[in-house]
């Protein structure tokens, strides 16, 4: 596998296009449910399942629309913050902050996803050995994915999956557990009062199966499943990564206290509101500088080059040579972030001009590989430019220039 570490190269890998296919990297990380594969909208490599999979739920993931959610969050929050008031603040008790952050992330994807959080919360502990199995899951195939042909011998063998005791991976048991319940019993409330049917993730994937019959049944599990999954396990590393650099860093602590003080924050509500947050640039910088020092997915996102060869960093690389990008190595760049790449500094989101962060923010993979979803897009000049500062120019397939969106 050829390792690509150079940002500028992210459009030319990962572009919409796809000219790049997955490698069998991907096939490792399917999960198992029954002896069977689950493909999923990050694992599959057949983009024609891609598509069909993505299609009928990428409005889902919009800004706009995950804002809708907000009052969900907020819940969890609420209740987040009052497990730990009882259990370690009243006491006196020591907290496991990093793996409380790891259980309120998974509640509130299943507060999305299915009106009913999964319970880590409130039972103040690892449900169903689901953050145990993820762990040990990834420990093997971490490794795994480099040597992808070893996994057909192994996980993936048929005669080793007859023979081993059928064990379903307990994200997508309770992921088939919460559609069975709402199938049976659609109206029920949850635990925190809501409608389970009040447009939650689970309501608005079944109501895009039944306006489209052409989807398969399965498609509700990988839904679900990659919510869960793709949602909990990258949102607590990044939660861990800020407020442990945070931490260890009292200036900048410091720094973004006195700019919380600044909102005044008596006047607004608790949680404060997504709108005011994203107000505050020291925060927005210590969130970015989190992602690229520790971004949640720490391996190379595998590509195969094209029929017909690549252009790569000025090389030629034949066809069917597997070529990747890890954000741990991308981030590091020093052309683009500078020659203090390795240590943490927020401001250098700060104190730069528009041109230099906007080269920094494109060249986030944390940004970049969002999945299902992929940020808002605006038109600026006929110019297509999203959140990230990234602009594309579509053209007509006569080659003229598109006049408007």
């Amino acid at each position: 596998m050829v390792s690509v570490g150079d940002p500028a190269e992210i459009p030319n890998l990962y572009s919409f296009t796809r000219k790049f296919t997955k490698s069998d990297f991907y096939h490792v990380l399917l999960f198992y449910a029954k002896g069977k594969p689950v493909p999923t909208i990050f694992a599959t490599q057949d983009e024609n399942l891609h598509r069909m999979l993505r299609k009928p739920i990428s409005g889902l993931y919009t800004m706009s629309n995950l804002l809708s959610f907000e009052p969900h969050v907020d819940s969890t929050v609420a209740f987040f913050f009052a497990q730990l008031d009882k259990l370690f603040v009243q006491t006196g008790g020591v907290c496991d902050l990093g793996t409380w952050l790891q259980m309120f992330a998974f509640d509130v994807m299943g507060e999305l996803t299915f009106s009913k959080r999964l319970g880590f919360l409130q039972r103040a502990e690892d449900v169903d050995g689901i953050m145990e199995s993820i762990w040990h899951y990834f420990y093997k195939t971490s490794a795994v994915s480099q040597i992808p042909w070893v996994d057909r011998l192994w996980a993936k063998n048929p005669v080793f999956q007859r023979l081993q005791a059928v064990r379903m991976n307990p994200i997508v048991g309770f992921g088939l557990a919460r559609i069975a319940e709402r199938k049976v019993a659609p109206d029920t409330f949850s635990d925190t009062g809501s409608s389970t049917n009040s447009r939650d993730f689970l309501s608005r994937f079944l109501e895009a199966q039944s306006k489209d019959k052409s989807i398969p049944p399965w498609a509700l599990t990988a839904w679900t499943t990659s919510n869960i999954t793709a949602g909990s396990g990258t949102t607590a590393i990044l939660l861990r990564t800020t407020i442990y650099s945070l931490l260890s860093h009292p200036a900048t602590l410091a720094r973004l206290l006195s700019e919380l003080d600044s909102l005044q924050l008596s006047s607004l509500p608790t949680p404060v509101p997504f709108k005011q947050a994203r107000t505050l640039p020291y925060l927005d910088a210590c969130i970015k500088e989190a992602g690229r020092l520790h971004p949640p997915f720490g391996l190379p996102l595998e590509r195969v080059v094209p029929p017909g060869g690549a252009t790569v960093c000025g090389r030629r690389l034949a066809r069917g040579t597997v070529v990747g990008m890890s954000p741990w190595v991308v981030h590091r760049d020093t052309d683009v972030f500078g020659e203090d790449a390795r240590v943490w500094r927020p401001e250098r989101w700060l104190d730069c001009g528009d041109e230099r962060r906007r080269r920094m923010e494109a060249g986030l993979l944390t940004i970049t590989f969002a999945e299902p979803g992929c940020p808002e897009w605006r038109v600026e000049n006929r110019w297509f430019v999203n959140q990230t500062g990234l602009k594309v120019r579509l053209k007509r397939r006569d080659g003229g220039e598109v006049g408007k969106a």
